[in-house]
Parts: C-alpha cells; sequence; structure tokens
C-alpha cells in the first residue's frame, strides 16, 4: 500500500506540532522519520493512526483520500501501529491480547482457538517464537514488542507505525527487529519508523525523512554521512565524536557494597549491589531500562528508606542519612525525569538554579533568601552553561527541553563536588545539546570527580565511561573495560554474565535468544 501525506497540519493552542507535513511511503519501503524528540514525529504519526484529527491537509491510501475518526477506522483501512509504549494488558495472554478489540466468536462465545491459531501462523511465518497461552507480563520485553506486532499483522495491516521501537531493547533484540522489518518490507509491508537513533537509521532504512521543529527540512538516503544528519535535524553543524583524554583514575571514592531494596510486595529491586568509583572516573552503569537502575541512584541519594547495606563516600556512611544531607556533603544529581523531579515549573530560572542550595549562604539563611546572591549565581551559570532564556526571571517552564537539562546539569556542577551522578543526563534533549553536556560531563571527571551515569542509550554510556557496569534485574552482573565489545555488553544486558556473554560471542553465538538465558549464565 502506499501512503501518502499532504500538507497535514496539528496545532495545539499556539504550538504549531506538525506543519504543512508531506511525505511519501512507496509499498515495501522502510521509511525512515529522523527528529528530536519533541519534533513532531508522534504527533503526526497520530494523526496517521486517527488518534488526533488534523487541522489541515489529507491522508492518501493507493491515491485515494482517507478519513479517520479514530484507530479503528485506521486499522480498517490496513494502518498498524506499534506504539512507544506498549498497548498490552500484562495479565492476559498473548492470544488474549491479539484478539483484544476484535474478538473472534463462535456461537456467542469468544474463540480462543481461533487467536491461538493466528498467534501460532503470524509467528511461524516469522520466525517470532511466541507461545499463544504465554502470560504477557512474564515475557521479556523484546517478545512483547513481536506480540504488538503479531496485533497488528493479524488486522492485516499494510502499513506497519513502529514509534520507537528500540527504546527499551538490547543491542541484539535491536538487530532482530531489523530483521523482521527487512522480512515485512520484502512480503510488501510498507513501514514507517520512527526513531532519533542515527545508527537504526542508516542500518534499516530505504529512505529518510527529517523532521525539525514541526516540519520537514529535507530528505537523504541511507548512504548520508551521520553528521549531516545530525545537522539536518539540528539546524547547525554538530560533531557526534567526543574527543577526550584516558582518565587517570585516583582512590576509591564511592564504595558500595551488599546494596539492596525490596519493592512494596517484598521483590528484591536492588540486589546485593558492590561497585566502587575511582576518583577522576566515569562508570557507566548500562542496562534496559527497568532492571534497578532507578534504584540504585535513588538509594545513592537517600531516596530509598528501606535500603540495606553500605554506601561510603570518601569513608563516610551514607546509609541512614536523608538526601539533604547527602547532598550537603557534594553529591551533585541529575534525576532521571527533569520535569518531576528536577524542575519546579512555576519557579524562575535563578530560583531552580539553587533548589538544592537555598537553605544555605550565601543563597539563604533561616527562613530568608538572599536575591543578590542569587541572581548572581544565575548569571553566571547561564552563560557558562549556555541556556538560552531571555531572562534568569523567566519561568523554568517556558525553557526548551534541552535548556531546561542545562540548568539541572548547571546546578549540579555548579560547585565543587565529591560525586557526580546523572541519570538519563540526555534524555529528550536535541544533538548539539548533547554535544555540549557530554563535554561538561567530562570536564568534571578530569577535574578529579568521582562520575556515575546511568543511560538505557548504549552508545552514550560507551562513549561517556571509563568502566561499564551492567544491570540485569536489580543485579550487577560485572564491571567492564568501556572498550569491551559491543555484542558482550548487549549479551549482558539479556542476562548474561561476562564469562558467558564472551564466550557466546567468541563462538559466534552474539545474537540474544530469550529461551536460552537460563543455561547461558543468567544470574542466580
Amino acid at each position: 500500500m502506499k501512503l501518502e501525506l499532504q500538507g497535514i497540519t496539528k496545532v495545539f493552542g499556539t504550538f504549531v506540532a506538525n506543519d504543512a507535513i508531506d511525505l511519501v511511503v512507496e509499498p515495501g519501503e522502510i521509511h525512515s522519520l529522523l527528529g528530536e524528540n519533541g519534533a513532531g514525529k508522534s504527533t503526526l504519526m497520530n494523526v496517521l493512526y486517527g488518534l488526533y484529527r488534523p487541522d489541515g491537509g489529507e491522508i492518501l491510501l493507493d491515491d485515494r483520500p482517507a478519513h479517520f475518526s479514530g484507530p479503528g477506522d485506521a486499522m480498517r483501512a490496513g494502518i498498524g501501529m506499534v506504539h512507544q509504549h506498549f498497548m498490552l494488558v500484562p495479565p492476559f495472554t498473548v492470544a488474549e491480547n491479539v484478539m483484544l478489540g476484535h474478538e473472534p466468536t463462535s456461537k456467542g462465545l469468544l474463540d480462543l482457538a481461533t487467536a491461538r491459531r493466528t498467534v501460532r501462523e503470524i509467528s511461524e511465518r516469522f520466525g517470532f517464537d511466541l507461545e499463544p497461552d504465554a502470560v504477557v507480563e512474564d515475557l521479556p520485553v523484546g517478545a512483547q514488542q513481536r506480540v504488538e506486532i503479531v496485533k497488528a499483522l493479524s488486522r492485516r495491516a499494510e502499513v506497519l507505525v513502529l514509534d520507537e521501537p528500540t527504546a527499551v531493547l538490547t543491542p541484539q533484540e535491536t538487530d532482530e527487529l531489523m530483521g523482521i522489518m527487512r522480512q515485512l518490507r520484502d512480503e510488501g509491508t510498507s513501514i514507517v519508523f520512527i526513531t532519533h537513533k542515527l545508527r537504526e537509521v542508516k542500518a534499516v532504512a530505504d529512505r529518510i525523512t527529517v523532521i525539525r521543529r514541526g516540519k520537514v527540512v529535507g530528505t537523504a538516503d541511507p548512504t548520508a554521512d551521520q553528521t549531516d544528519l545530525a545537522s539536518l535535524m539540528v539546524g547547525r553543524a554538530v560533531s557526534l565524536d567526543l574527543d577526550k583524554a584516558p582518565a587517570t583514575p585516583g582512590e576509591v571514592a564511592l564504595e558500595v557494597r551488599g546494596l539492596s531494596v525490596r519493592d512494596a510486595a517484598g521483590t528484591p529491586v536492588l540486589d546485593r549491589v558492590d561497585l566502587d568509583v575511582h576518583e577522576g572516573e566515569v562508570l557507566g552503569v548500562a542496562g534496559v531500562q527497568g532492571n534497578g537502575q532507578t534504584e540504585l541512584t535513588e538509594a545513592l541519594l537517600g531516596l530509598q528508606s528501606e535500603a540495606r547495606g553500605s554506601i561510603r563516600l570518601r569513608g563516610q556512611e551514607l546509609v541512614g542519612r536523608n538526601t539533604r544531607q547527602i547532598l550537603d556533603a557534594g553529591v551533585g544529581f541529575v534525576p532521571e525525569d527533569r520535569t518531576h523531579d528536577a524542575l519546579i515549573a512555576d519557579f524562575t530560572v535563578a530560583e531552580n538554579l539553587i533548589l538544592d542550595q537555598h537553605h544555605r549562604p550565601p543563597f539563604g539563611s533561616g527562613l530568608s533568601l538572599h536575591p543578590a546572591a542569587i541572581r548572581e549565581r544565575a548569571t553566571a551559570e547561564v552563560a557558562e552553561f549556555d541556556v538560552r532564556t531571555g531572562s534568569i526571571e523567566d519561568h523554568v517552564s517556558t525553557l526548551s527541553g534541552g535548556n531546561q537539562q542545562k540548568v539541572v546539569m548547571a546546578r549540579a556542577l555548579g560547585r565543587e563536588l565529591s560525586l557526580f551522578i546523572a541519570s538519563q543526563p540526555t534524555r529528550g534533549v536535541d544533538v548539539g545539546s548533547i554535544e555540549f553536556l557530554h563535554r561538561r560531563i567530562i570536564a568534571e571527571r578530569d577535574k578529579g570527580t568521582p562520575v556515575v551515569i546511568v543511560s538505557t542509550e548504549l552508545d552514550e554510556v560507551i562513549q561517556l565511561s571509563d568502566r561499564i557496569a551492567v544491570m540485569y534485574r536489580g543485579a550487577i552482573l560485572g564491571i567492564v573495560p568501556a572498550t569491551e565489545d559491543r555484542d558482550v555488553l548487549g549479551l549482558m544486558m539479556a542476562g548474561y554474565t561476562v564469562e558467558a556473554a564472551r564466550e557466546a560471542v567468541a563462538a559466534g553465538r552474539g545474537r540474544t535468544a530469550d529461551s536460552t538465558l537460563a543455561h547461558e549464565g543468567e544470574p542466580a
């Protein structure tokens, strides 16, 4: 099926999310929609899928106009969509999820046998290895994504939209997904691949359309240089290479021993974590999202009241201290969600820059704040971190995502630190701001500060780190040099021990197989 979008416009209040966008996806083509977070990619696909009604423009399928009042209309027209956040019911089986919304019946009863048969037929056709009666919440993330694809294909999707499909996958699962995409393309399915990851675009796309601030700013072939694509995304020249000198680690500054945290149900979410971080090094923490990284950073900051074990920073025990005491001990922290955990939207830029120090001189004492000192600090930090704002008195909510992240980073790094921790330091940030923030993190390392970086972007972890700790189900499977083979890291993220992963890669078995994890080195 040929898909054509002509002049699609979508407006929210005064914000133009899509501005007269034209896009053509030919039958049997993988067409990548490339752009930064917030560029308008997902909005455009939500218009296509009937979740939003366009304020202008037209959708054509095989040169005929199509009008969708909801996702049901889009599905009936042959449009399928796998959302970035899966639309599955965790306690349901694979077959039940696939049939949900268009349930087959026999004599007035649900026909699960037909749903099971559909799952088996599509799974065998594409090598998905899905058991129809498996409960979705028990499946690995990569398998859950395959369930979403089976759902779309079971409804005879001829155009399949994949919205940031690799965000929660290991490198091996990403490779498997790309193989599936090529097979679908070869059988005639048109695919719209939404992403901001240049490596993946170049690996699988047939054509590339770049969107910036709601507009199409260019098209390219997958042979295009990554730097050129990045420049199109941002609107200026950027460097994708981080120029850093080798680390010169000093003494161990942070010692973590037997750190454990249980959730409300008593299930371990951190399981006897041990790690050391030296002065003047970056320890990167890699792993698929949801494997204990959030709980690790929260425990380091005193945000996990039930943490057990030991966290010693330059000889001082932190377990048992509250978050203010830990920050006052010289810990700089960048939370993973700046909107909810790092910024107060209705406060000014200047006020947000002293949130963790407002109670201390020179910014405040007792119940009083010292405006002159706050303004002086804000003026200096805005200049140093190139925060693009009209005034330090502007509400921080008026800033772009990248500039908001610079405010968070400036607050954390704007004083002498004994430890710097950054969780998802560049999430939702444009390529140009990533370039700046990466350089600033390395500059902090080079001052001798121990640095812990947590990121679900493996490329970011590899680029920034001197050593890498890989987390899986709340445990650290191993700590390896940042020069470790990428396939080894990917297998570790899927549950292999260091030794098992290295053996698998050496034997040419670097491709993750969910069903073999238990005997290939999964932690007990």
